[in-house]
């Protein structure tokens, strides 16, 4: 196994971190950091990146850190971490954006979790290496990084409209991918950007 880069190592050190003091200071501290809805009266501004570091349970934010070291460490042996980290965290704002919006018209709980992150990764992985063969966890089938892109990202859009295994953040994740892949077209110069 490659050593991992030194962002990927770092992100997952502070989320694991982010965990562990989650067990100690955790109402304080979801208060303060979790991204709650607009209309809750505790939002606050720092909410749309700081959410990204806390975490529901061991469970969530195991898969969510495999994740990040499955797709993250190669995408940033690719482009560098200065990249990476813009790229990230494009992904994280534009996931909480979009959570913020559909809150506006479900209401709904605080949000936590790397996952608008992740999903950015995962779509940004398929463009860069769309023919490579990965084989998920869920299902354990091998498939082109392409076709698991296009199956998950189907799944969350499916799962938001219908309402689909309540109490996960769908248009969050969807948010992160469209965060992804506006940011890779910014870094192309395609439309809806001038060139570059």
């Amino acid at each position: 196994m490659p050593p991992l880069p030194p962002i990927t190592q770092a992100l997952l050190l502070v989320n694991v971190a982010m965990f562990c003091l989650q067990l100690f200071l955790g109402g304080w501290l979801e208060r303060t950091l979790a991204l709650w809805p607009l209309g809750s009266g505790a939002f606050l501004p720092w909410q749309v990146i700081s959410y990204a570091f806390l975490h529901g349970s061991v469970g969530h934010l195991f898969f969510n850190m495999l994740g990040l070291w499955m797709f993250g460490s190669e995408l940033e042996r690719l482009w560098g971490g200065r990249r990476y980290l813009q790229f990230f965290f494009a992904s994280v704002l534009t996931a909480a954006l979009s959570q913020l919006l559909v809150g506006l018209f479900t209401g709904g709980a605080p949000t936590v979790g790397a996952s608008g992150g992740l999903f950015g990764l995962l779509l940004a992985f398929g463009m860069m290496f769309p023919n490579r063969t990965i084989m998920p966890l869920f299902p354990p089938i091998p498939m082109k990084a392409k076709t698991f892109v296009m199956v998950f990202g189907g799944l969350e859009l499916l799962f938001g409209v219908t309402g689909t295994a309540s109490g996960i953040a769908h248009f969050a994740h969807l948010g992160g991918m469209l965060g992804g892949f506006l940011m890779i077209r910014y870094w192309r110069g395609q439309p809806p950007f001038g060139r570059r």
